[in-house]
């Protein structure tokens, strides 16, 4: 299986199965004299990690993520990064594989397992090797790195629908997203959720949910304006999240509802001498390129595909069957990729500071006097 890089310069490359004994990553292009700590990484991880609440999977994994290479000690607790490879390994400790051995042979509607097989010939049965979303912990700490690579730069994220229940942006309030176990900005809607997803996992089903990442203190100039835009780049990272069917950046969809002047983010001089956006529709990038407003995305992550309820399918033999996924899954794997979420924005902007500052020098060139 070949792919499993993302990124040009800023690069990450993934390894490593959900029921295996390891999973990691590698990457490369990180500037030298980063300075970090294991605790940056492992609170990243921590907000990701398994088994925090009933709403989520009970897998009992700590998550504890080793560096393996491209640093050296500095002062204190802190790593300084060397410009070389940083290898990562997170190890795996709470693999059930025999919840999976009654469908070895099935395929699960809504999973990979179908797909993998007519590819490769073969796939691993257990939790879904490599299209499992334990994968993505490794994407959480090249994430936590890259933002060390942007000073000034915030990259949140917040769960913003579940289901039929979505939140009202008017009680938007980031500081409620650590006071819920849904990453939720609206403390109503959180509770609304507790008892919607409580019904949904007795039931033994599951739903879907939409993130929004919002990155504030981006320069403008990142992106380019063809083949290499900001907002293509962070489309193709969100969507490569498991699970995921849809992306939008700024109004997404509902642009098509506007008008152009109600779509256009009208502009006037600040005091500074630079321009002030007085509506950020584009969702902080035009033509591809950065205009130093929030870069505002979210994205749509389907239920899930492992749930208890009978569903029927076909066997990798050609026979007709009925399947229940047993084990341990989440109701709402969208909690969970919040986090993921952030992830990958902070590595795509990363990436783009890197290759904006080989092609034209730091800072991004401004158009007025200063």
């Amino acid at each position: 299986m070949s792919f499993n890089t993302f990124g040009h310069m800023f690069r990450v490359t993934t390894f490593g199965e959900s029921h295996g004994p390891a999973i990691g990553g590698v990457i490369d292009g990180c500037p030298p004299g980063i300075v970090f700590t294991l605790a940056d990484i492992q609170d990243a991880l921590d907000r990701r990690r398994p088994g925090q609440s009933r709403f989520t999977t009970q897998r009992r994994e700590p998550d504890e993520v080793k560096v393996l290479s491209g640093t050296l000690p500095g002062d204190g607790d802190s790593l300084v990064t060397t410009g070389t490879p940083i290898a990562l390994l997170i190890e795996n400790v709470d693999q059930r594989s025999k919840d999976y051995s009654e469908i070895a042979a099935s395929y699960r509607p809504g999973h990979a397992d179908y797909a993998y097989d007519v590819k490769y010939g073969i796939r691993d049965y257990r939790g879904g090797g490599r299209s499992s979303a334990r994968e993505t912990a490794v994407r959480v700490a090249a994430g936590a790195l890259a933002l060390k690579v942007l000073p000034g730069v915030t990259v949140r994220g917040a769960l913003v629908g579940m289901g039929e229940i979505e939140i009202d942006r008017a009680r938007w309030d980031w500081e409620e997203i650590g006071r819920n176990p849904f990453f939720c900005p609206d403390a109503q809607a959180a509770e609304r959720m507790a008892n919607y997803l409580d019904g949904i996992r007795k039931s033994g089903s599951s739903v879907g949910a939409v993130i929004e990442v919002v990155a504030e203190g981006v320069p403008p100039g990142l992106g380019a304006p063809i083949y290499g835009k900001l907002d293509a780049d962070l489309a193709s990272a969100l969507m490569s999240i498991n699970a995921v069917k849809g992306v939008e950046i700024g109004e997404g969809f509902h642009a098509a509802q506007l008008t152009g002047e109600d779509n256009a983010d009208e502009m006037r001089m600040g005091n500074d001498g630079r321009p002030i956006f007085l509506a950020n529709h584009a969702g902080g990038i035009l033509g591809g390129i950065s205009t130093g407003q929030p870069v505002v995305a979210r994205f749509a992550v389907k239920p899930t595909s492992s749930i208890l309820n009978p569903r029927r399918t076909v066997t990798r033999f050609g026979e007709d069957a009925e399947i229940v996924t047993k084990g341990r899954h989440d109701p709402c794997v969208g909690i969970r990729a919040v986090p993921v979420g952030e992830a990958m924005v902070a590595c795509v902007l990363a990436d783009h500071l890197i290759r904006h500052r080989g092609q034209v020098g730091m800072p991004p060139v401004w158009p007025f006097p200063r």
